[in-house]
């Protein structure tokens, strides 16, 4: 793993999962099914556990969810699984916690948005009906600050503030904005810890959906508080852009130590699995070394030198294999998510890329011999040949699996997977 200086922050339960620095970064996600229709959304929330989720956020936006929530709840405990599931409140939330009291006990956390909670009053009196809620069922929360939906009575008084400085003083209308997210969090965590709440049940976030703004509104708020960050693009986008746009910025805050768990907001296509949105967060983090999920597997991308398309139809059916094996593997075999495979395609860099993972093998190129040799733990296992290439691969990597890593009882295991 590699050694980044965690920022120092405070460590919050959510339910079975402590999230701050003294915790491993935690994955989260979120559901967009109708949270009124439970039987979906347990099918979606179950679906985003298995992927890997550690937490999952859902809508509660009206009575049918609110009413919802538990049943959800108790749907997921039936399949055995107890992922902490947070709800996330828009407007009414102030109405809904207090009137389906089943619901707030039911949730591990809420998400409160300080733009949106207090719409047309002058007081903090809804936030701070959460906040009691909050109190009264021992909740931990989320102050979730989003540009799209920022207080704007604060940030129509910063900006004239800055209007009235002397020129060379002035900020531009970004620095303001930046600057008015950063004191909405920190303002409604000040309100948040005066109703009750402590600071290891507080969680800031403050989400933009430019790479830049991201990295510098964080950066402003770990520097003036000690309170759990949540990381994220607000509306990241689809596809390329919205996976590229995420590594970038999320990458880089926690190269810096900031951040304590993280969503990669990715819109999904038409149809698509939601678990993509899982499986982004958690290569961020195994990319990067801060944690490991599942066993990496290298590969070329291909040149002239590999007119065949063999060597990557392989790879991609070993990348597949192993995520297929891993919710059985990390039940059965400590520390076998750190494990690296490596399927080149040529004699150029095949040999030696393979003696630096666990297990390799080099592929012929075009106009190569026909043999395929393996390395295990850099050394020269054996080369295969013929039509069973794949089959035998996968044999030696089974094998290697049972070999080499201890079997573990189900607590060991998952101690590793986390770690």
């Amino acid at each position: 793993m590699a050694v980044i200086q965690r920022r120092r922050a405070h460590t919050v339960a959510v339910g079975g999962v402590r999230v701050g620095s003294d915790a491993p970064v935690v994955v989260q996600s979120m559901t967009n099914t109708d949270t009124a229709d439970a039987p979906g959304t347990i099918k979606q929330v179950a679906a985003l556990a298995r992927a890997g989720s550690e937490l999952v956020r859902v809508t509660v936006n009206n009575d049918e969810a609110a009413k919802a929530v538990p049943h959800i709840i108790e749907g997921l405990e039936k399949q055995g699984i107890r992922v902490p599931v947070i709800g996330d409140f828009h407007y009414n939330g102030h109405i809904l916690l207090k009137k389906y009291p089943a619901c707030a006990r039911a949730l591990a956390k809420y998400r409160i948005n300080p733009g949106n909670c207090s719409i047309g009053k002058k007081d903090d009196e809804n936030f701070r009906t959460m906040i009691e809620v909050a109190v009264e069922n021992q909740k931990p929360v989320r102050i979730g600050v989003n540009w799209g939906s920022l207080d704007q009575q604060l940030l129509t008084r910063m900006m004239d503030e800055n209007a009235r400085l002397p020129e060379s003083e002035m900020k531009d209308a970004r620095e303001v904005t930046m600057e008015a997210m950063v004191e909405s969090a920190m303002r409604s965590a000040v309100l948040a810890e005066k109703y009750g709440l402590r600071k290891d049940q507080i969680i800031l976030s403050a989400k933009v959906s430019g790479v830049q703004d991201l990295i510098d509104v964080y950066r402003q708020l770990a520097a003036r508080c000690d309170y759990a960050l949540h990381l994220g693009l607000t509306e990241a986008g689809m596809g390329a852009k919205g996976v590229v746009a995420s590594t970038a910025g999320i990458g880089m805050l926690l190269q810096e130590g900031i951040g304590d768990t993280i969503r990669v907001s990715l819109t999904p296509a038409p149809g698509g699995d939601r678990s993509e949105e899982v499986l982004v967060a958690q290569q961020i983090l195994q990319s990067l070394g801060i944690r490991s999920f599942t066993p990496q597997v290298t590969a070329c991308p291909g040149c002239g030198r590999t007119t065949s398309t063999f060597f990557q139809e392989m790879a991609e059916q070993i990348q597949s294999y192993l995520r297929d094996k891993m919710p059985a593997w990390k039940e059965q075999y400590a520390g076998v998510e750190e494990m690296k495979v490596a399927v080149m395609g040529c004699v150029v860099n095949g040999p030696g890329e393979s003696k630096h993972a666990n297990l390799g093998i080099s592929l012929p190129g075009t106009f190569e011999a026909p043999t395929a040799p393996v390395f295990v733990d850099g050394r020269l296992m054996t080369t295969l040949r013929g039509e069973n290439i794949v089959r035998d691969f996968i044999r030696i990597l089974d094998e290697y699996v049972e070999s080499h890593y201890k079997r573990a009882d189900k607590g060991e295991a998952v101690l590793g997977a986390v770690n």
